[in-house]
């Protein structure tokens, strides 16, 4: 399996320069929804964090591996000692004088056996890493479903400007037949100021839904941590929508007990509970281990000595092995109770998970149930769609034989624009809720 160093050094020193490059493609050419999520995965900051914290996991597995191992430490020491004091090269006697001692040493210890606690301790880290990687994961899905949710916003927006932008050219024809008719005496000058009034209405309309549509766009970039959204444009989905069956909520869920991140990672820290708990027991246990050490020493006393330093350094080394052993009696209940918070830490993390699966649940069924409403108001959209144009059609026939009056043209207009309007929200709307779909059953945003 790749290591999270791994994915760090690509994070850390390789997204910079692809996001240079991708940031200057974004002038050229439009993003597809899995360019930004890409992008955005590689750059996000909480995302970055998230795989420090799975790298320091790591790290922490290998501390628990090696843990087995003897260690060894070396040691040195000078002392310098002035007065009245046994001599150590004249017999014994007592004499006022200097002196000064060096000392070396080397030491080792080797655990033997600590009731267990170094297996589980090596176990729990590793279960943690999983966690911590699952952790990782769920935060690139959370990255995911924003983009894809503003991505969509632009797409919206988009068609909601051009939209207005229509409306505008169709204001303008009807002022300009007006003026033709008022020209020869067949419109008044209230119907006149008042398509005039139509078309800065759509002209003001139109400067909204433009502003709207570069705001989201704004908000989208800066959701990829791009430094400018000059430039930044998007692909255009595809003009027919295709309904396919809905998945059961049922079938969703257990397809994503299997894989969901949340889900496993719960599932990992419940495990890893297990552990725990044995740690905790371990101090229960006697504690064995091994150690040796080497030492040796020079004397000097008023700055003479009857041998040289590396004779000293010979004759006084000493060798030491032995065995310890630590038979824990009674530590004021602290590993009892050190027992007890572990266990209740285990049922703790077990109602975590069971909080999870009951939310993915809630979740997966709420959007299945928006899903169906999304389609289901797409088709009422459309309906409503072609009944309104059918009736501006007629209504535009009447009013430009003068059988209508702008009033009841200008009111099928407004239908016939709301209409449109709803017809591109349900578009997206259900877009998005069959993504969502999408990706609790596992599969890649596109």
């Amino acid at each position: 399996m790749k290591t999270i160093y791994t994915t760090l050094v690509t994070i850390l020193l390789y997204g910079t320069q692809l996001g240079s490059v991708q940031a200057q493609n974004a002038s050229s050419q439009p993003w597809s929804l899995r360019q930004c999520i890409d992008y955005a995965i590689e750059h996000n900051i909480n995302i970055r964090q998230t795989a420090n914290a799975a790298a320091q996991s790591e790290v922490n597995v290998n501390t628990n591996k090696w843990s087995r191992l003897p260690n060894l430490n070396g040691s040195a020491g000078q002392n310098w000692g002035w007065g009245r004091a046994q001599s150590r090269l004249d017999s014994g006697a007592y004499t006022d004088k200097s002196s000064s001692n060096s000392s070396f040493g080397l030491n080792t210890n080797v655990p033997l056996f600590t009731g267990f606690q170094l297996p589980n301790q090596y176990s729990l880290a590793k279960l943690n890493l999983k966690a911590a990687i699952e952790d990782l994961n769920k935060a690139k899905e959370d990255i995911a479903i924003n983009v894809t949710s503003s991505y969509l916003q632009v797409l919206f927006n988009l068609e909601l400007s051009r939209v207005a932008q229509s409306q505008i050219a169709l204001s303008q024809d009807q002022l300009k037949r007006l003026n033709g008719l008022f020209e020869v005496g067949k419109a008044s000058p209230a119907e006149v100021a008042e398509a005039q009034a139509r078309v800065a209405q759509d002209q003001m309309s139109a400067v909204q839904a433009d502003n709207n549509y570069k705001l989201s766009l704004l908000d989208l970039s800066q959701l990829l941590e791009l430094p400018t959204p000059e430039g930044f444009t998007l692909e255009s989905p595809k003009e027919d929508i295709e309904f396919a069956a809905l998945t059961p909520p049922d079938d969703i869920y257990t397809q994503a007990l299997a894989y969901k991140p949340s889900i496993k990672a719960a599932e990992y820290r419940l495990e890893g509970s297990n552990n725990s708990i044995r740690i905790a027991q371990s101090a229960l246990y006697p504690q064995l281990s091994l150690n040796g050490g080497l030492s040796t020493n020079y004397y000097t006393e008023s700055g003479s000595t009857t041998k040289s330093f590396n004779s000293q350094l010979k004759n006084n080394l000493s060798k030491s092995i032995g065995i310890s052993l630590n038979v824990p009696i009674f530590n004021r209940f602290s590993t009892r109770n050190q027992i007890r918070t572990a266990r209740l830490q285990q049922t703790s993390l077990a109602l975590q998970l069971d909080d999870a699966k009951k939310t993915l649940y809630k979740e997966i069924q709420q959007a299945w149930y928006n899903a169906v409403a999304a389609e289901s108001k797409y088709n009422s959209s459309e309906a409503a769609v072609s009944a309104n144009e059918a009736s501006f059609q007629l209504m535009s026939e009447k009013f430009n034989n003068g059988k209508s009056t702008f009033v009841e043209y200008n009111e099928a207009k407004l239908n016939l624009t709301k209409a449109l309007s709803d017809r591109i929200q349900a578009k997206y709307d259900y877009l998005f809720r069959s993504k969502i779909l999408d990706f609790y059953k596992g599969q890649i945003i596109e």
